[in-house]
């Protein structure tokens, strides 16, 4: 594979065109790296490394990535994060969430056309569909990491952690291993050490099957968003009445959809909620993630659910 051609030809790295690459050391973001400054030119590529402290080789893996960035000549951002206390949500999410946040700030700073380029490859878009084909039904489990998102950009997707490795060793790029990237403490550690080759000893092109299968369901995806749309006539309510008439599967869509129009965020939970929101008569009715469906004269809207009343001592 004629990496940087294929990586041209998805439109997701552009010559001159800035872009914040997130560095994390690995061999993919290291290929990344690389094949981004082929191809937009290193005075259009900034990398982001991450130092959380949490291994021992944390610093490490920070030195490696400042070399690197000074042999290929380009502009590094270090940012040390520390996990606060009282964080919500699991480390992962953590961790994500300060790599993004500090990633939108360096691409704003570099103009509105500038993008954040994640190493994200075939391999990893296999598991994440594996993994959330296992902890969350539904459809949307199967549709995996999307090429662009805002700014955010995956231009790896349609290529191998082997493809990738072999890039790194054809260039003479040493990379980083991360060894609870292996670990089964983590689900995805898990998917990636055990699920993913009993599905490869199943058939050898299980992995491949996975991606194909995800193709094709993005595609359907967006004639399904169509008859949302039709369904809803522009509208951002819809007749209790016209909701129960709807085949099944489509009334869900459009509960799914009013729900995630009226907070901005997914609400996974909102479709298995038809039912109850059918027998609803008037009133209201939480949806999860935030949303509420409301009832009334016949007629459904979705909201934000109002926060709980402050505590009075």
């Amino acid at each position: 594979m004629d990496l940087p051609e294929h990586v041209a030809a998805t439109g997701l790295l552009h010559p001159e065109r800035p872009v914040v690459v997130l560095l994390s050391g690995g061999r993919d973001s290291v290929c990344l790296l690389d094949v981004a400054v082929v191809l937009c030119g290193a005075d259009a590529v900034r990398a982001l490394h991450v130092n959380y402290g949490l291994r021992d080789d944390a610093d490490g893996d920070e030195a490696h990535c400042a070399a690197l960035c000074d042999a290929l000549g380009v502009p590094l951002a270090i940012e040390r994060a520390t996990r606060p206390d009282d964080a919500p949500g699991n480390l992962q999410a953590w961790a994500r969430d300060v790599r993004y946040g500090a990633a939108a700030r360096l691409a704003a700073a570099a103009g509105p056309a500038a993008r954040v380029a994640a190493a994200h490859t075939a391999t990893d878009q296999a598991e994440t569909i594996l993994y959330r084909l296992a902890a969350s039904p539904g459809r949307r489990a199967l549709l995996g990491m999307p090429a662009r998102s805002g700014r955010l950009v995956r231009p790896l997707l349609a290529v191998t952690r082997e493809e990738t490795a072999a890039w790194c060793r054809e260039r003479g790029l040493a990379w980083r291993d991360d060894a609870t990237n292996d670990s089964d403490r983590y689900a995805r550690g898990r998917v990636r050490g055990s699920l993913v080759p009993a599905l490869r000893a199943v058939h050898p092109a299980a992995e491949r099957n996975v991606l194909r299968t995800a193709e094709l369901l993005r595609d359907e995806a967006e004639v399904l968003d169509v008859v949302v749309d039709t369904a809803l006539a522009g509208r951002d309510v819809i007749a209790v009445e016209h909701l129960a008439a709807l085949p099944r599967a489509l009334a869900r869509l459009v509960v799914r959809r009013l729900a995630e129009d009226a907070t901005g965020a997914l609400c996974a939970r909102a479709p298995g909620r038809l039912d109850e929101i059918l027998a609803l008569g008037e009133g209201a009715l939480d949806l999860g993630a935030g949303a509420r469906a409301v009832v009334d004269g016949g007629v459904l809207r979705c909201e934000r659910t109002p926060p709980l009343p402050a505590h009075r001592t």
